[in-house]
C-alpha cells in the first residue's frame, strides 16, 4: 500500500443516510482525511479500493453483493480496515483481538473520536492480518432481525413484511404498523420490536416511534429546530424527540 501525504479512505455502506453521517463525524473528527470514495455495495467498494488504494476502508459489515466481511477478506492487508455495524457482536470479537476498529451505529462523535486516534497510531504500521478476526464473525451464529410481521387489519390478520413497514407507533395496548397502503396493530411493545427488528434499518426516533430509515425522503427543521422526519410515501411528518435528535445532527 502506498501511503499518501493526506490519508485517504474509502466508506463503504448501502444506507444513504448512513453513509452521509458517517462522513460528516469524520469530517469533524480528522479534517485532514479525504474521503475519495464511497460505495453502496461489497463489489464496489473492491473496485474502488484497488482503483484508488485508500489508506482506510470503513466498511459496513452487512452490505449488498458482498458483505463487509467478504471484501475485507479479499482486500488482504492492502489496507486499515474499521467495521461498521449495528452490532456489538461483531465489534466486541473484532475490538477484542485488537486488530481491527470498529465503530457502532448510529455514529457517535466519541466513538469516531477514538478510532480516529487508533488509526492515526496504525497509519505508519502495515494493515493488521485480519484472517482470525473473520474467521471469528463469519463463523458467530445469529438468528437474524426480524422479516416478518404477523398484524390485525380488523377481523383479519395479516402477514407484513418489515421491509414494507414506514414506521411503528405505540397506540394504547398496542403498537401500529403503518405502510404506504395503511395501517395495522400488534400486540407487540416497541421495546420488544426495537429488540427484534435490524438496528442498521430502524431507528426508534421517539419513545413511542421506530422508523425505517429506507421510508424516509429526507428531515427537515421545526421552529425549534427538532428534526421533523419526511416520509417518502406517507403524508404525516413523524417528530424526533430530544433524547434521539443526536441521531440526526450530523445530517
Amino acid at each position: 500500500m502506498t501511503r499518501n501525504i493526506k490519508p485517504t479512505a474509502l466508506i463503504a455502506e448501502d444506507e444513504p443516510m448512513l453513509r452521509a453521517q458517517l462522513r460528516a463525524r469524520l469530517v469533524q473528527a480528522w479534517p485532514e482525511l479525504e474521503v475519495v470514495a464511497e460505495a453502496e455495495n461489497g463489489e464496489q467498494a473492491l473496485a474502488l479500493q484497488r482503483e484508488l488504494e485508500p489508506d482506510i476502508a470503513f466498511l459496513d459489515i452487512r452490505m449488498p453483493v458482498k458483505s463487509g466481511l467478504e471484501v475485507a477478506e479479499d482486500l488482504a492487508g492492502s489496507c486499515h480496515v474499521v467495521f461498521v455495524t449495528a452490532y456489538d457482536e461483531y465489534a466486541v470479537t473484532a475490538f477484542e483481538q485488537g486488530a481491527v476498529d470498529y465503530v457502532l451505529k448510529p455514529v457517535t462523535p466519541e466513538r469516531i473520536a477514538k478510532v480516529v486516534e487508533r488509526l492515526k497510531q496504525r497509519l505508519d504500521r502495515p494493515p493488521a492480518d485480519l484472517a482470525t478476526v473473520l474467521a471469528q464473525l463469519e463463523a458467530r451464529d445469529s438468528s437474524g432481525p426480524l422479516r416478518w410481521i404477523k398484524a390485525s387489519l380488523g377481523a383479519s390478520m395479516r402477514l407484513i413484511s418489515v421491509d414494507d413497514v414506514h414506521y411503528f407507533q405505540a397506540e394504547d395496548k398496542y403498537t401500529k404498523v403503518v405502510t404506504a397502503e395503511g395501517e395495522a396493530l400488534i400486540r407487540k411493545t416497541i421495546k420488544e420490536l426495537f429488540d427484534e427488528l435490524d438496528a442498521e434499518l430502524f431507528w426508534q426516533v421517539h419513545r413511542g416511534t421506530i422508523v425505517n430509515l429506507r421510508a424516509i425522503a429526507r428531515v427537515e427543521r421545526d421552529y425549534r429546530d427538532q428534526p421533523l422526519i419526511i416520509l417518502k410515501q406517507r403524508p404525516e411528518k413523524l417528530t424526533v424527540s430530544r433524547t434521539f435528535a443526536h441521531l440526526f445532527k450530523a445530517m
